[in-house]
C-alpha cells in the first residue's frame, strides 16, 4: 500500500515524515508482548498508548499512515474545510448584522492548503516518534497472524500474550451501474483537491455527504447531492433533517430524494448522473462517493487463529473479544459506531479486558455523535421514532431556540433542543440537539445520563445567561412543571391561604 499523500508540497511531506517515516527502522523484539496492536488509527493508538502508560510491553502495527483515517481522511481534513465554508456563510450574511462585505473571494487553493498545513500542524500528536518515546515498539509494515500465539511483520515475528485488531474500514462504493467505469472520489481522495469543481456530484446524503455538499455550496461549486432516502441524515431525528435541509438549500445545494435508479457515465465534458431511468440526469465535473464502508481485514490471516467476520467487520462479544479468546477488536472494523470517540472508548475498554481480566461491556458506553453541517445536529441515546420502534414510552421536552434569548441575539434561531425522558420521570433516554455548536452542547447531556443525573436536577444546576446552553436549563423547568400537579397546587394554596399574613 502506498503511503504518499497528494498533492506533493511541504506540508503533505511533513505529515509523511512524521506518521510513515521513509528511514523509519522497526525495532527488534527482545521478547514476548502483552500486547501487540494492529492499526494505528485512534483505537489503536489509545489501546497501545494506553497499556504502554499502565506498564504493558506493547508492539503497534501500521501498514500505512498512523493517526488513520480522522488525522488523514477524515475528522481533521473535513473539519477544517467546513470552517472555510463557515467564513464564506458568515462574509455572505453578514448583512444581516448591518454589516457590508460584499461577495467573498474564495481562493479554493489557499483554502487546500490550510488544510494540509493544520494537518501536518497536529500529525505530531500520532506519530511514530511520539509513541516510541511513550514506550511503545513501532512496526511499519503488513501484520498477518501466523498462529494464535504469533504475528508476522515482514520478516519479523512477534510473540503476544493477547493481540488487538484495530484495522479499521475504508471507503466501498455501492453496486451502481456504470460507477466502475469513472473517475470518483472518496474521502480518502477528497482532500487531495486543489481546484474547485465547478460542477460537485455527490452519492449519499449520509453525515459525509452532507457535510462536503453544504461546504462545497458555500465555497462556489454547483452541488448535486443524491440520496436513496427521502430525506438526508436518514438516521437522525426527522425534525433536525428538515432544518439541515433548509439550510443546505439556502446555501445553493440541489437535493435529488428518493433516488433508486441511479446510473452513471462517462461523457466528453465530465460524469453524468442518471436518475430514474435516465428521465432525469445531471452533468458534473468530479463525483463523491459518500456512502458505503467496508473493514480491513484482508491480508491478517485470520482464518489462521478463528477470528470471524463478515462483511460488517469482525464479530465480538460485549466485552470486545473475537471468537478467538486471546484477540479482542475495536473501533471502526467491528462497530456500527464509527466515530473517532467511540473507538477512543472502546480502546478503553479492550485494555481493562484485556491485560486485567476486566468485565467491561460496550453495550454500557453512551455514545453521542454530531454531524457537522450548519446548523449541527448532535443525538445521544434514543430519538423519538427509535422509542416509538422499540415500544419505550418516552416524555418528549422541547426547546426551540427561537425562543432562546443567546440564539435570538447569534441569529442563531434555525435549530432546537429536544430531550427524551422515561414516561414519568426525569431519567434522560436521548437527547437531539440541532445549533450552530451541537456538537459541544450534546456533551452535558451525555454526562447526564452516564452519571444518572435527571432533567430535574439539571433545572437546579445554575447556568450563565445568556448562553444557548441554558435552553437545556429551561427543559430541566419544563420538566418540574409538569411535577406541579393539581393535587400538588390545591395543596400549595391551601398552604399559602394559612399562612397569609392577618
Amino acid at each position: 500500500m502506498t503511503t504518499e499523500v497528494l498533492p506533493k508540497d511541504e506540508f503533505n511531506q511533513s505529515l509523511v515524515d512524521l506518521v510513515h517515516p521513509a528511514d523509519w527502522q522497526n525495532p527488534t523484539p527482545d521478547g514476548p508482548y502483552h500486547l501487540v496492536v494492529i492499526g494505528a488509527g485512534t483505537a489503536g493508538l489509545v489501546t497501545a498508548a494506553g497499556a504502554a502508560g499502565l506498564g504493558a510491553k506493547v508492539a503497534l502495527i501500521e501498514r500505512h499512515l498512523m493517526g488513520g483515517d480522522c488525522l488523514n481522511t477524515g475528522c481533521v481534513p473535513s473539519k477544517a474545510l467546513i470552517r472555510s465554508g463557515r467564513t464564506v456563510a458568515a462574509i455572505r450574511d453578514a448583512q444581516e448584522q448591518g454589516i457590508g462585505i460584499g461577495d467573498p473571494d474564495v481562493n479554493f487553493a489557499e483554502v487546500m492548503q490550510r488544510l494540509r498545513r493544520l494537518r501536518a500542524g497536529i500529525a505530531p500528536n500520532d506519530s511514530a516518534p511520539r509513541f516510541r518515546d511513550l514506550g511503545v515498539d513501532v512496526y511499519l509494515g503488513e501484520a498477518a497472524f501466523v498462529n494464535d500465539t504469533t504475528v508476522q511483520v515482514g520478516d519479523t515475528i512477534l510473540n503476544f500474550g493477547k493481540a488487538v485488531i484495530a484495522t479499521g474500514g475504508r471507503a466501498a462504493a455501492p453496486p451502481i451501474p456504470g460507477l466502475e467505469d469513472v473517475a470518483y472520489l472518496t474521502n480518502e481522495t477528497l482532500f487531495s483537491l486543489t481546484e474547485l469543481p465547478k460542477r460537485f456530484g455527490i452519492i449519499g446524503g449520509g453525515p459525509i455527504g452532507s457535510e462536503m455538499a453544504q461546504t462545497f455550496a458555500r465555497l462556489g461549486s454547483e452541488v448535486h447531492l443524491i440520496e436513496k432516502a427521502d430525506r438526508v441524515l436518514s438516521r437522525e431525528d426527522a425534525e433536525a433533517s428538515a432544518l439541515v435541509e433548509a439550510s443546505m438549500r439556502k446555501d445553493g445545494v440541489n437535493l435529488h430524494h428518493e433516488v433508486t435508479d441511479l446510473k452513471v457515465e462517462n461523457t466528453s465534458g465530465g460524469i453524468r448522473l442518471l436518475m430514474g431511468d435516465g428521465r432525469d440526469a445531471v452533468e458534473v465535473d468530479q463525483l463523491l462517493v459518500a456512502v458505503g464502508r467496508a473493514p480491513n481485514v484482508e491480508g491478517l490471516h485470520l482464518e489462521a487463529v478463528g477470528v470471524e467476520y463478515d462483511r460488517n467487520g469482525i464479530t465480538v462479544n460485549d466485552n470486545l473479544r473475537t471468537t478467538h479468546k486471546r484477540i479482542f477488536a475495536c473501533g471502526d472494523v467491528c462497530t456500527r459506531f464509527k466515530f473517532t470517540h467511540a473507538a477512543d472508548f472502546m480502546a478503553r475498554t479492550v485494555i481493562r479486558n484485556a491485560l486485567f481480566m476486566g468485565r467491561a461491556k460496550m453495550s454500557d458506553l453512551v455514545i453521542p455523535w454530531s454531524t457537522y453541517t450548519s446548523p449541527e445536529v448532535a443525538q445521544v441515546g434514543l430519538t423519538e421514532h427509535a422509542a416509538k420502534e422499540q415500544s419505550i414510552p418516552v416524555d418528549v421536552f422541547k426547546m426551540p431556540l427561537d425562543d432562546v434569548d443567546r440564539a435570538i441575539l447569534d441569529g442563531e434561531t434555525n435549530g432546537f433542543v429536544k430531550v427524551l425522558t422515561q414516561k414519568g420521570t426525569g431519567k434522560i433516554v436521548g437527547a437531539t440537539i440541532v445549533a450552530a455548536h451541537a456538537g459541544d452542547l450534546i456533551s452535558e447531556l451525555t454526562l447526564a445520563m452516564t452519571q444518572g443525573i435527571s432533567l430535574g436536577s439539571i433545572a437546579n444546576t445554575i447556568h450563565p445567561y445568556p448562553t444557548q446552553a441554558d435552553a437545556i436549563r429551561r427543559l430541566g423547568d419544563l420538566y418540574n412543571r409538569t411535577r406541579f400537579t393539581p393535587k400538588i397546587q390545591k395543596l400549595f394554596k391551601t398552604w399559602l391561604n394559612f399562612t397569609r399574613p392577618k
